[in-house]
């Protein structure tokens, strides 16, 4: 069963890598890319889909926000800050996810990470 999963996954990342040689510019294939690259553990591909989705489309907070989290997950901490504050800056507002989302687990301890959150963070 699990090598079936693994062979789906290919197959998936086969057909977007397909549909991407045909049409460069397609920013929804770039992101789904982006996200099967990391979710199979191949982050510097990841890392390149976000960086070229992010170059697609300057102003989608949530590219920003995405790019944040490759690099992160590169251990590229200020760059990753850097991405997440410009995600910020062009509106993203999810505190909740930010708080959990494995991949930022890197930078939760660091105090320009904890003072975007406390940004974020509802008023109550």
């Amino acid at each position: 069963m699990a090598k079936a999963r693994a062979h789906d996954h290919e197959f998936e990342i086969r057909f977007f890598e397909s549909v991407l040689g045909r049409d460069p510019g397609y920013p929804e294939v770039v992101e789904i890319l982006g996200c099967l690259y990391t979710k199979h553990g191949r982050i510097a591909d990841g890392l390149k889909m976000d960086r070229r989705l992010v170059k697609l489309q300057p102003t989608n907070a949530t590219a920003h926000y995405n790019l944040a989290c490759s690099l992160a997950l590169s251990r590229r901490k200020s760059a990753a800050l850097r991405s997440l504050r410009h995600a910020i800056d062009l509106g993203y507002r999810d505190f909740d996810w930010m708080q959990q989302d494995p991949d930022l687990e890197g930078l939760k301890a660091h105090p320009a990470f904890l003072a975007l959150l406390d940004q974020l963070k509802p008023q109550s």
